[in-house]
């Protein structure tokens, strides 16, 4: 559709219309910069400047009223609580999401800012990435949307109609491909982080998004306006101008600026078609409503964006000719709810300036004082003060149906606005206020510096051509006369003038508006006597011991922890540990600062039970899930919920993921998890659950598969392979008594043939859990490593597969600690010194639980005070010395039969419990030749050997 209508004759349908003169004086305008520019006549500009002023007069002539607003704005709501005395509409058409509607009765539970949200966990029709979706729509009450609802749901007869698309339909027209990178925030958005708070990731509906879409249009604005951004110019040049104008003059320029924007918005195909979609869609539901209900165009009001006011489609009015067709919602399940809204967060979602909403508050308040209007408050609305019935009634008369209005365009554009008195003694209040503030926060302001800054905010309003100062000025004057050079406090001056303007208002959901699982929250933590609704830190102090009632609010408070952001619900006493429960404890608790996240909690279900059950089998039967996550489930499910059904399937379903695993790069966490799941059932069931066996059983046949892969795989870790081998070894008792063959571990050690040394050292530890490897072997080998030039500089690495054996085979503490005494003693420098860090480095990231044992057994070993160090000798260098003086320590026995020959008796006490009937022979000179039987039998030397040593 062109930008100039054409009539049946060929004429201007407009031309004998109210704007007869303004096309007259734009017509001179356009020829006039034509001849001064002379590049392509006058077509191109008096195309946009008429029809700009068509589109007003097609808007005005319509006989279903538009009224244009934008968005959170003090005049459109103020201009909104006006001309609804005024009219009296009996139908209100309302540019919101159409299935949003059953939630705005809600809102007299609730203290403003709130979002009326839309989310969606589980979706249908849409990429499975996008899950969860949310659409809030943020209400204020110097909003004119919020003036429409509080009118027709206080106002007897009269109907609320929402046409805009469904929350379905954002979606569905979102052609957010999702790889194409988002477009960065404006210079003059809040922090990211803010949003976070209170949206989230949330996709924001606003009525009026009054922005230009040129770039070069807003910055020809910004630098003419003498402004810093877009907010700045809206609140000086539109803001306060409509601020005192009458209902036609509004009504006209809002539907200007509108066209503007429109008209000087780039080619973007797809955000067209949006706009476009989005105007017919919503004409359609109105002319579906008129004609279901009989209404009368003349009674009814559309409250849409001035974007959308000076729409072009073919469906456009009562008698539009198009016929759109709306497409069906998809299956995605929606819930409905109210979630608490900030100014800050306002801000950040619609790239506003810090500050911006909080300004817009203050001047409503300014506004209504001023002129008298009476505003439009929901009955019983939490936070605002009570009104009386002639505040809400309909006692005026309603104005009676008027002819088109007269053009008030070209007065409202040629006459600038005037200085109000009021303005001055404004700006003096704050000039004092935020030097008072200033003090509070550590600055050496005094009254000179008040005066500076009223005098300093004049200042800069006369240099930027303004009739008088605004917030900008004064927070821009402010800055230069109070912040000097630093900042003593944590607040900035700038950040100061925010709060003093206004601050970051934060709503809040009544418990009425709240959905049931946040409902049941808040009465089953009742007994804990606290202001649950209140914002900020509640300290919560639990003695179980006295009152078991409390138990319930502390398995509340548990689950809290478990599905809440961080901070909602902290343990400052207290823990809950399998098998494990706290008499007393103690809680920090900040429910209604996290509000919203309990809202969206109760849209996954109807209590924390339930939505804790789900949440862990999205989490065991997720394409990603592995058998530690499968077990982290099980022990949630067990230490939450109390295990039963629900652990016994998670635990089932472990078995089926370990068995599709190929490598031990969960075995670290398994190992951790199944010890703890065991140590639990062993204390807390008579018999151990058939998952358990079943997992032990498949788990030891598994990890022996995967042995020698994994010992000659590369990217096998370390601590991985430790960690296969400490299940393997670990279990091993309770596999053999479930059916297991102890072979199966046998074998695989045999077929592993590692490369690296750290590895080599783990299959020698191996090797010596299973009685391949003799102690004495084992240290025969470190010796001939530390003797050789050529491995004595990779020795440290097998003391780190040394100390990793640790995890299955915690026996070897005393020849780990031995091997690392002896590393510090022989070792040079220039190769002990670069792997000390290394060590902390590795023990502190992947073996912590490590570290206690290494300590505890260098205690036993060394001495406890100074002064016996030097006349100690190490265990293993007596040991050593003594062993070739014993008589039979060549024969066979090693060290342990050089002990038995010393302890006769208790060589004797063990051949008689083993069954020998073996005699005591002499040998060499005379002395007892206790070797022999030590010979036949070495394990038990060695085993004897440990028992007398303390080993």
């Amino acid at each position: 559709m062109s930008g100039v209508l054409i009539g049946p004759d060929g004429e201007d349908p407009f031309e004998a219309g109210a704007f007869a003169g303004l096309r007259a004086q734009l017509q001179a305008a356009a020829a006039t910069f034509a001849d001064a520019a002379s590049a392509d006549g006058p077509g191109t500009l008096e195309g946009i400047l008429l029809g700009m002023v068509d589109d007003v007069d097609r808007a005005t002539r319509e006989p279903l009223e538009i009224f244009p607003v934008c968005h959170h704005s003090p005049a459109s709501a103020l201009a909104m609580a006006r001309r609804l005395r005024e009219k009296q509409p009996k139908v209100v058409y309302l540019e919101l999401c159409e299935d949003m509607a059953p939630l705005l009765t809600e809102l007299r539970n609730c203290r403003l800012p709130v979002a009326v949200q839309a989310f969606a966990t589980e979706v249908s029709g849409f990429p499975a990435e996008w899950s969860p979706l949310s659409v809030v729509a943020p209400l204020t009450e110097a909003s004119a949307e919020y003036q429409a609802i509080a009118y027709a749901l206080d106002t007897p007869g009269v109907e609320l109609v929402l046409v805009d698309r469904s929350s379905d339909h954002v979606f569905q027209w979102d052609a957010r491909a999702r790889t194409a990178p988002e477009e960065p925030a404006g210079p003059d958005a809040p922090p990211a982080e803010e949003e976070a708070a209170l949206h989230g990731d949330a996709v924001g509906v606003k009525i009026g998004d009054l922005r230009p879409r040129f770039a070069e249009l807003e910055e020809h604005l910004l630098r003419h306006g003498k402004v810093r951004h877009w907010s700045e110019w809206w609140h000086q040049y539109v803001e306060l101008p409509l601020g005192s104008s009458d209902h036609d003059t509004y009504r006209q320029v809002m539907l200007l600026v509108g066209s503007l924007f429109r008209r000087l918005a780039p080619g973007d195909t797809h955000r067209v078609r949006v706009d476009e979609d989005r105007e017919r869609y919503m004409w359609t539901r109105m002319r579906e409503h008129l004609t279901a209900s009989g209404a009368d165009p003349r009674d009814c009001l559309y409250v849409c964006g001035a974007f959308h006011a000076a729409s072009r489609v073919e469906e456009f009015g009562v008698h539009g000719s198009g016929a759109f067709e709306i497409a069906p919602r998809t299956a995605t399940k929606w819930q409905h709810g109210l979630i608490p809204s900030s100014h800050a967060a306002i801000e950040a979602q619609f790239s506003l300036a810090a500050g911006s909403v909080s300004i817009a508050a203050t001047l409503w308040a300014k506004n209504l004082r001023r002129t008298g209007v009476k505003p439009f408050r929901l009955a019983g609305q939490a936070g605002t003060k009570k009104t009386s019935k002639a505040k809400t009634g309909r006692q005026e008369p309603a104005a009676s149906p008027t002819a088109v209005p007269a053009d008030r365009l070209t007065g409202f554009l040629q006459h600038p606005p005037a200085l109000d008195r009021l303005d001055e003694e404004e700006l003096l209040g704050w000039s004092v206020e935020i030097v008072r503030a200033a003090r509070r926060n550590g600055y050496l302001a005094s009254t000179a510096d008040a005066i500076a800054v009223f005098e300093t905010s004049i200042l800069l309003a006369r240099m930027r051509d303004r009739a008088k100062p605004t917030p900008y000025d004064f927070q821009d004057a402010a800055v230069t006369c109070i912040e000097k050079d630093t900042v003593p406090g944590r607040r900035d001056v700038r950040r100061l003038v925010e709060i003093m303007l206004g601050g970051d208002r934060i709503g809040q959901v009544g418990y009425d508006a709240l959905p049931p699982l946040a409902r049941d929250v808040h009465d089953r933590l009742a007994p804990l006597n606290l202001a649950l609704q209140r914002r900020g830190v509640q300290r919560a102090l639990l003695d179980i011991a006295s009152r078991p009632e409390l138990a319930a609010c502390s398995d509340v408070l548990w689950m809290l922890r478990r599905l809440m952001p961080q901070g909602t619900a902290r343990p400052i006493m207290g823990e809950r540990k399998l098998g494990a429960r706290s008499t007393q404890e103690s809680w920090d608790l900040a429910l209604g600062t996290h509000q919203r996240a309990l809202i969206e909690l109760g849209y996954e279900g109807v209590s924390i039970e339930q939505v804790l059950e789900q949440r862990l089998r999205r989490t065991a039967y997720g394409p990603q899930a592995t058998a530690a996550t499968v077990l982290e489930a099980v022990e949630d499910a067990a230490l939450y919920l109390g295990g039963g059904r629900l652990a016994d399937e998670l635990g089932r379903h472990a078995l089926v993921v370990l068995s599709t695993e190929r490598t031990v790069d969960g075995a670290p966490d398994v190992l951790r998890r199944v010890r703890r799941l065991l140590a639990y059932y062993r204390t807390s069931e008579p018999v151990l659950p058939s998952w358990v066996e079943a997992f032990t059983k498949a788990g030891y046949a598994h990890y022996c598969a995967l042995l020698p892969t994994a010992f000659a795989d590369e990217d096998a870790g370390v601590r991985q392979v430790a960690a296969t081998l400490g299940f393997l070894f670990g279990m091993e008792s309770l596999a053999l008594s479930l059916g297991c063959d102890r072979t199966q571990l046998e074998l695989a050690v045999a077929q592993s043939h590692p490369l690296g040394p750290e590895k080599t050292a783990l299959l020698w530890a191996a090797q010596s859990h299973l009685g391949r490897l003799p102690l004495t072997e084992l240290r025969s080998r470190c010796e001939e490593l530390l003797a050789s030039p050529l491995t004595l500089p990779a020795y440290p690495r097998w003391l780190s597969g040394f100390v990793q054996a640790l995890e299955p085979v915690p026996a070897l503490a005393g020849f780990v600690v031995e091997a690392v005494s002896n590393a510090f003693a022989r070792l040079p420098d220039p190769v002990l010194l670069p792997w000390l860090p290394t060590l902390i480095t590795s023990l502190r990231a992947e073996g912590s639980e490590l570290a206690p044992l290494l300590i505890r057994e260098a205690g036993r070993i060394f001495p406890g005070r100074l002064a016996a160090l030097d006349a100690w000798v190490p265990p293993w260098r007596e040991e050593t010395a003594a062993g070739p003086d014993l008589p039979g320590a060549d024969e066979g026995g090693g060290r342990g039969g050089a002990l038995l020959a010393a302890y006769p008796v208790a060589c004797d006490a063990v051949a008689e419990l083993l069954g020998c009937d073996g005699q005591w022979a002499a040998v060499g000179s005379g002395a007892r030749d206790g070797a022999v039987l030590a010979g036949r039998y070495p394990a038990t030397a060695e085993a004897w050997e440990a028992v007398l040593t303390g080993a």
